[in-house]
């Protein structure tokens, strides 16, 4: 994401942004950076009527500036597209003020973002984070099995399943060889799919991971093909291939395999390996009773309010779903949340809710921390409060809890802690 132009007051987060979005990961950082009731002014095609003096009609498409007050977002991470819709906020030839439009941002076409409420802490990290250019691809992932494939894009924001291969396999007889010639087919459909993927110019660290051998099988097939063809390019990737142990070859294996020692080790400067370390500490602190790990928002701001999340090994895990409340309120309680922790010296994380790290935490009600010291009965203390409830948004209501998950597991309920 490239910033063509800034005008934000220090003081009180008040002017506005002009971005020019340049490959698609860069729509996954607007999609954070608009919220609901920004203004956002970005080119259009409108259709228009129009009506001559004899009462014919014709239709025309024309292309106008339009700048809209959102309502909606509505993105596709496989596509790399985002459409905002929103009420007309200012008026001119070709549209009425207040009526509804969507506005599709595209790649290499500026938009113009201004918040309606300032621009907060998270609003101004979140923008840092978008036009810095060195937050890309970090890894490509291929979790396998026989005969399935799921090839993924890791970046420090988002999992993406870029392509699935499933092959049926007949089995292995005695005697016959067509067990095996099936899988090298499914070998090379897989490799061809990866190689239409990857930029082998500039190759990232590629993850193989399966149950058995399949994934160190497919190793020595893309070795063996990089030793026989004449693609000079491919043995730059073969040095950054890493294999790793995985439960299954389904995409929900990908979080265990984000967290297996082979890949951290090679990865452990990278955004989402710390994300992924920091749940499974929290994770093995909830299996063990340790009072310094907690979730649920009365719990968590609790403990900020008692500084048991700053200097020392302090935590504040967050979803940036949380962020995207239609109610300004809402939003600014949680900037505050933020704000306090990094105030008193803890480390802020807000995870994606499209990464992997933050799926687990949006299964805990999208927030939790990890504290400088254990509290007991924390869930009792922050339970007396009143709080205004507010209609659940992707799974999670103003309280931060989904489903009504809240403060520590219940000893007779079953959590996934994986």
């Amino acid at each position: 994401m490239r910033l063509v132009k800034q005008s934000i007051e220090k003081k009180d987060g008040s002017g506005s942004a002009t971005l020019l979005p340049e490959e698609p990961e860069d729509m996954w950082h607007a999609y954070n950076l608009i919220r609901p009731t920004d203004l956002l002014r970005a080119s259009a095609v409108r259709k228009i009527i129009n009506e001559s003096a004899s009462g014919a009609r014709s239709n025309e498409r024309v292309h106008t500036t339009l700048t809209i007050r959102v309502t909606k977002l509505d993105f596709d991470p496989q596509a790399a597209q985002l459409h905002v819709s929103g009420r007309v906020a200012e008026e001119n030839k070709h549209v009425k003020l207040g009526g509804f439009h969507t506005l599709d941002l595209e790649l290499q076409r500026n938009f113009m973002l201004e918040k309606a409420d300032g621009w907060d802490s998270v609003a101004l990290d979140t923008l840092t984070e978008a036009i810095n250019q060195d937050a890309k691809a970090q890894l490509w992932a291929v979790i396998m099995q026989e005969g399935l494939a799921n090839i993924c894009l890791i970046t420090d924001h988002q999992t993406i399943l870029r392509q699935r291969v499933e092959v049926n396999l007949p089995k292995k007889r005695a005697g016959s060889s067509d067990h095996e010639k099936a899988v090298q087919k499914f070998y090379q459909t897989t490799f061809d799919s990866l190689l239409r993927q990857i930029d082998l110019s500039n190759p990232t660290p590629l993850l193989l991971a399966s149950p058995g051998f399949t994934a160190s099988s497919f190793q020595r097939f893309i070795k063996n093909t990089a030793a026989s063809g004449t693609n000079k390019q491919l043995q730059q990737l073969l040095h950054k291939i890493t294999v790793a142990h995985s439960a299954s070859g389904h995409l929900h294996s990908l979080a265990e395999v984000l967290a297996s020692p082979a890949v951290t080790s090679k990865l452990s400067d990278t955004k989402f390996a710390r994300e992924t370390q920091l749940m499974d500490r929290f994770f093995d602190m909830i299996r063990k009773d340790d009072l310094r790990a907690w979730y649920g928002r009365r719990e968590v701001e609790a403990a900020v309010e008692r500084g048991a999340v700053g200097k020392g090994g302090g935590a504040l895990l967050i979803s940036n779903s949380l962020f995207r409340s239609q109610e300004i309120a809402v939003r600014k309680r949680w900037v505050r949340l933020v704000d306090e922790v990094k105030e008193q010296g803890g480390e802020v994380r807000v995870l994606s809710s499209m990464h992997e790290s933050g799926k687990r935490l949006e299964g805990l009600g999208g927030i939790a921390a990890i504290l400088t010291y254990p509290i007991e009965d924390l869930d009792e203390e922050a339970g007396g409060g009143e709080d205004v409830e507010e209609p659940a948004e992707n799974g999670i209501d103003a309280n931060g809890n989904a489903n009504g998950v809240e403060g520590r597991p219940d000893p007779d309920e079953d959590i996934d802690l994986l």
